[in-house]
C-alpha cells in the first residue's frame, strides 16, 4: 500500500486535477444506477484477465471490485488520520493488485491505515467480524502486501500486543466512513488512471 518517496504536501487542485475530478464525478453521475461490480473500467478488467491469473472475465471483474474497496479503505484511512500520499490506484502489477502510493505521516495511528484494506472489504458487505470470529481470524492474517506485518508493529505504542483492541479501534474510526470508502472505490473502478490525493480528498468530501 505504500511507496518509497515522500509525497508533496496537499494543496489546491491543479488544472489537471480539476479536470480529472470533473471527469470522475461525471462518470459516477452517469453510472449512479449501476451496482459497484458492473462499473469496472475495461482497462482494469482486461489488464487482470490478460495476465492469465484469472480463469474468466467474471473472476477478473470480482477481483477488481474487491481491490477497489481494499485500496479505497487504505486511502480513506490515510485521510482520516491526517496522512499524506501521492495517489491511489487499482493498477495490477507483478506483486500487487493496487496501491495507495507514498503514504507518510500516519503517526501513532499507522495501524488504522494498515488494517483499513481488510476492514473496507468487510464493510463492503455491511458487516464486521464478531469477537469470536475476529479472535480466530487475526492470527491467520499474514502478508497482505505487508499490511499484516506493519499492523502488528504499529499497534505496540498504544496497544502492546492486543491486536483485537487495535482492530476494534480501527473499525470504530472507519465504519462511519463506509460511504466515503464506497465513493472512492467506485471512482477507482471507473477511472483508468491513478487518482492523486487532492482528488481523492475531494471525492471523499462529496459524501
Amino acid at each position: 500500500m505504500t511507496g518509497a518517496s515522500a509525497p508533496p504536501m496537499p494543496g489546491a487542485l491543479t488544472a489537471a486535477q480539476h479536470r480529472a475530478l470533473a471527469a470522475i464525478r461525471a462518470e459516477l453521475g452517469r453510472l449512479i444506477r449501476y451496482d459497484d461490480e458492473s462499473i469496472v473500467n475495461e482497462v482494469w478488467l482486461r489488464r487482470r484477465y490478460d495476465s492469465n491469473r484469472y480463469a474468466t472475465l467474471g473472476d477478473a471483474r470480482r477481483a477488481t471490485f474487491a481491490t477497489a474497496w481494499h485500496e479505497a479503505g487504505h486511502a480513506v484511512a490515510a485521510l482520516t488520520v491526517g496522512a499524506r500520499f501521492r495517489s491511489a490506484s487499482i493498477h495490477a502489477g507483478r506483486d500487487t493488485e493496487g496501491r495507495v502510493h507514498g503514504i507518510q505521516g500516519t503517526g501513532e495511528l499507522a495501524f488504522v491505515v494498515d488494517a483499513a484494506g481488510q476492514i473496507a472489504e468487510q464493510l463492503r458487505a455491511w458487516t464486521v467480524l464478531d469477537d469470536a470470529a475476529l479472535r480466530e481470524w487475526l492470527p491467520t492474517w499474514r502478508d497482505d502486501g505487508g499490511d499484516a506485518k506493519r499492523f502488528r508493529a504499529s499497534i505496540r505504542p498504544r496497544f502492546n500486543d492486543d491486536e483485537q483492541a487495535a482492530w476494534r479501534h480501527a473499525e470504530a474510526l472507519l465504519t462511519p466512513r463506509r460511504l466515503k470508502i464506497r465513493q472512492l472505490a467506485r471512482a477507482l473502478l471507473v477511472h483508468p488512471r491513478h487518482i492523486p490525493q487532492p482528488v481523492v480528498a475531494a471525492l471523499a468530501a462529496d459524501t
